[in-house]
């Protein structure tokens, strides 16, 4: 006798068969290309909101019965019930696109068939149960399978770049040593054209959440619980916005940064009847502390800036010159770093320390290569104004 799970199947892949036979798409048998086993990675959920469903369990891929003749790609995923207090009501799908996750099909069983995707390529998936009070449940492990069944065709001219990047490796964290807040890094994705950047994504009750997007090999994200524990992949995408494979999770520590020392400013005491300075044709209101040290081709600069006017600074860029154009900035914290072609470097406040009071100080500071010339920087200015070097 077959079982309730395998009539449901039939009967989704009859429909999705009769869709494009009505379509005008030839008809006829064909066996599922193989497909990858799903390799749903390892994370772990943050607690599932009041009265959530349970978390869709006994994912697995189905490979959908649909009728050769198309060059569509489909993936078809099954699963079992979720549980809930009140009565599951269905389930979405969410699928990895350039854009983020989006919702790419409800129903209320527990099977679904996806057409419409390129074959052969790869897809990226979670799911989620909902319930008649509105709750989502925490989402199931992404779930990364090919598309198939369907012609494999030559098209001409040739398309444009469906390649995507290569998976983001090597996630580590503690590369960001004084962020109050949640940082890693990661190797770089390779790609046959070009890596346009990465998208982040934390994993949350309900879903993954878009947190941020970068060009650089590293990420940082401030606002959180400290000592709460945070969930993130990351994702490479090229300039033809082909998305890659989700790198494995990292779960890393949101901690609260290094303290800003605020020391009050001595008084100065002008003795009664003596004149008042005259003030410096260029009055600095600042004052640049740089160290660093050096290796082989590489070198780390801790940098301190300090408002020694009487008004607070409110939003500030640091701005100085390296002595060598092979000098290069790869990594920095505690500001929005960049670098052009040249050796002129320019850091931003971020919006934690965008405000520095009058004898307070920030500290920044950064990685950087060189090709054998590496001396400290000569001069500093702030917000356009020269500083006073410490």
């Amino acid at each position: 006798m077959r079982s309730p799970r395998y009539l449901a199947w039939l009967a989704a892949g009859a429909a999705v068969a009769a869709a494009i036979a009505l379509s005008g798409a030839p008809a006829g048998a064909m066996a599922a290309t193989p497909t990858p086993s799903p390799r749903p990675s390892a994370a772990p959920s943050p607690s599932a909101e009041p009265g959530a469903p349970t978390t869709p369990p006994n994912v697995q891929l189905c490979p959908p019965p649909v009728p050769a003749g198309t060059t569509q790609g489909y993936v078809g995923l099954c699963w079992s019930a979720s549980t809930d207090d009140v009565g599951v009501t269905g389930y979405e799908v969410y699928r990895l696109t350039a854009n983020g996750f989006v919702r790419a099909t409800t129903t209320t069983g527990t099977t679904v068939v996806m057409g419409g995707l390129a074959y052969g390529q790869v897809y990226t998936f979670y799911i989620v149960a909902k319930d008649a009070d509105g709750h989502t449940s925490p989402p199931t492990a992404l779930i990364n399978t090919r598309a198939v069944t369907g012609m494999v065709v030559s098209p001409s001219p040739v398309p444009g770049d469906t390649t995507p990047p290569s998976k983001p490796s090597g996630l580590y964290d503690s590369c960001v040593y004084d962020w109050p807040g949640t940082a890693f890094c990661w190797t770089a994705s390779t790609d046959d054209v070009g890596v346009a950047g990465y998208a982040v994504y934390r994993l949350t009750s309900t879903g993954w959440l878009a947190v941020g997007t970068r060009s650089s090999t590293y990420f940082m994200e401030g606002n959180l619980t400290t000592y709460n524990k945070y969930t993130y992949i990351v994702v490479a995408i090229d300039t033809s916005s082909n998305v890659s494979v989700p790198s494995d999770p990292i779960t890393t520590t949101a901690l609260p940064g290094f303290p800003t020392p605020t020391p009050s400013p001595s008084p100065s005491v002008s003795p009664p009847g003596s004149p008042s300075p005259s003030p410096s044709p260029t009055p600095k209101s600042c004052k640049v502390a740089y160290t660093q040290t050096t290796w082989g081709t590489g070198l780390t600069a801790s940098v301190s800036i300090t408002n020694t006017g009487s008004t607070p600074i409110s939003g500030w860029t640091l701005r100085f010159a390296f002595p060598s154009a092979g000098e290069r900035i790869t990594q920095g914290w505690s500001a929005d770093w960049s670098q052009g072609t040249d050796n002129a470097v320019a850091a931003s406040n971020l919006a934690w320390n965008s405000t520095i009071a009058p004898g307070a100080s920030v500290s920044i500071g950064f990685n950087a290569s060189h090709t054998g010339v590496s001396d400290p920087p000569g001069s500093f200015s702030l917000n356009g104004a020269p500083c006073a070097k410490a």
